[in-house]
């Protein structure tokens, strides 16, 4: 398993898709954002590109899962972004943040087996277990810190997907099993192991309070 470079970054969730509403699983499956997706999309680059208010610059580049629901995701915020007169934020894509695969259960339900494969070893059928998983997207995140324009103070944002956030968390020693919403931007920064921000192995994370991140899908 590789260490995760304890460097700060950003990270948000793909917008709705339709099969989010059906509670279905899409792993691999390219679904694109429904009509809802793209409007929490927007809202999403909107909150973000606020923070570049007064010559900011809470991040420096995008890295996005290739799949259409991240990328239209990540370009979203990228226009929101220029749009505010912030800069013209390079999106680039990494396989390395490609949803887990879900095999055979791709299109099925979300039912009992999703709990077994967060948290008991299962491996669905031609699919992905959660540890590979985990070694992928910790490795994808390392990547992501030297492809911005300043390799040395480069924070990216992370536009993928649920499960993945899921593995990062774990090589973060946070709870795993945290439902991450679509299109609620995060923050996560390491912290001193043991300090009061400490929720983890050395991190801390923000998000919007507002946001219902209770346990489930």
């Amino acid at each position: 398993m590789p260490a995760l470079v304890r460097r700060p970054f950003w990270y948000v969730r793909h917008g709705e898709t339709a099969w989010n509403v059906r509670h279905l699983a899409q792993g691999r499956t390219d679904i694109p954002l429904n009509e809802r997706g793209r409007e929490q999309a927007r809202e999403a680059g909107a909150r973000l590109a606020a923070l570049f208010a007064n010559g900011q610059r809470p991040f420096t580049h995008i890295v996005s899962s290739p799949l259409s629901r991240a990328r239209e995701t990540a370009e979203a915020v990228r226009d929101a972004v220029l749009k505010a007169g912030g800069p013209a934020l390079p999106i680039t894509t990494d396989d390395g943040f490609l949803e887990v695969c879900f095999g055979t259960l791709e299109g099925k339900e979300l039912q009992d087996w999703y709990k077994q494969w967060i948290e008991d070893g299962y491996v669905p059928p031609e699919g992905e277990g959660f540890h590979e998983l985990q070694a992928r997207s910790t490795a994808a995140l390392n990547r992501a810190h030297q492809v911005g324009p300043g390799h040395n103070d480069d924070v990216p944002l992370i536009v993928a997907h649920g499960a993945l956030f899921r593995g990062l968390r774990a090589s973060m020693g946070m709870e795993i099993n945290v439902r991450l919403a679509n299109a609620d931007p995060w923050h996560l920064s390491p912290v001193q192991p043991g300090s009061a921000d400490d929720e983890g192995a050395g991190w801390k994370s923000w998000h919007d309070e507002s946001v219902d991140v209770s346990q489930g899908v």
